[in-house]
């Protein structure tokens, strides 16, 4: 049984974002099929929301050069919705060609992230982020923001809550369905994403907002735990573990989203997505990709997977 006094949401709900910002930090190319086989078993696991891949430039993040064929593969499945990040309106004009369900638009809090990241300043990607919402009005697909660096840059340091704030104030004048706070470099810490989302919410009560946060500096399941206690409903995470901004020194994995969906079973938080079969998908990963990932519930279980007594050693002496 859930251990807990605190009064957490009854259910929240999971994007998987591990084939596009877990993926894309991969130097070795990951066949088509192969991601297709991941997408699938998710689905199999019961995650039904994904950031599935990217319509950036083949040159920029060439891990993600096959998104339309990836996109043309899967088989669509009632109540999944397959996202896609696009930088700029050729992004999403492919995303809707595609016909992914959403297209996820977004901008930096920080000038020299978004310069690295963009190539661009904010006040000319807000810009573009107009056009957009003006260019795809009427398109069958739902429009969402992110601002990454949300809770701090790795060049500038802290990040004014009034510019996280305006940015968000864009994205809702211009009727995006909700947006995503992106803790980039793993910089959140449970008192910001306390303030941050309380002003975000006191601002713009009515604004959806999902929560992306990196295990950089081990905070991620704290700050979790925060956006949980304060009522926020979306969390963005990332199979095993992987993940990272290739535009920002220091960006290491997202949350897990095996670690995360444990945290919310004992919370009794319900997500509709089977743990056991996640973590198998996720050895999955482990071995195609070759390496130990940073999940640790894939490594130790659930907390309540026990073993044979008798195939423990007993100590000697």
């Amino acid at each position: 049984m859930p251990h807990t006094t605190q009064p957490y949401p009854a259910r929240v709900s999971i994007t998987e974002v591990g084939l596009r910002d877990g993926l894309q930090m991969e130097s070795e190319f990951i066949p088509t099929a192969t991601k297709l086989r991941l997408l699938e078993s998710l689905m199999d696991a019961g995650i039904r929301h994904f950031e599935a891949t990217s319509f950036v430039s083949p040159r920029a993040v060439p891990q993600l050069r096959d998104a339309a064929e990836l996109l043309a593969a899967v088989r669509r499945r009632p109540g999944v919705a397959l996202a896609v990040l696009a930088p700029n309106w050729r992004g999403v004009e492919r995303a809707i060609a595609a016909e992914a369900d959403e297209a996820v638009v977004f901008v930096s809090a920080s000038e020299s992230h978004n310069r690295k990241n963009l190539n661009r300043g904010i006040a000319d990607s807000l810009a573009d982020i107009r056009e957009i919402a003006q260019a795809a009005a009427g398109a069958p697909i739902r429009l969402k923001g992110a601002i990454a660096c949300a809770f701090g840059c790795p060049f500038e340091g802290d990040v004014q809550i009034d510019r996280v704030l305006a940015i968000a104030e864009h994205f809702a004048a211009l009727g995006f369905a909700g947006i995503t706070l992106g803790d980039t470099t793993g910089m959140a810490t449970p008192p910001l994403v306390a303030a941050t989302v309380d002003a975000l919410q006191r601002r713009l009560p009515g604004l959806p907002v999902a929560l992306h946060f990196h295990n950089t500096r081990g905070l991620g399941l704290a700050n979790v735990m925060q956006g949980l206690s304060m009522g926020v409903l979306q969390y963005e995470s990332s199979l095993g573990g992987i993940g990272g901004c290739p535009f920002a020194p220091g960006a290491t994995g997202n949350v897990c989203t095996e670690d995360t969906v444990h945290l919310l079973q004992c919370l009794g938080v319900e997500t509709g997505i089977d743990l056991e079969r996640l973590i198998a998908v996720a050895h999955e990963l482990q071995a195609l990709l070759g390496r130990d990932l940073p999940g640790q519930v894939m490594r130790a279980g659930p907390r309540l997977r026990l073993h044979p007594l008798q195939a423990q050693q007993a100590a000697q002496g």
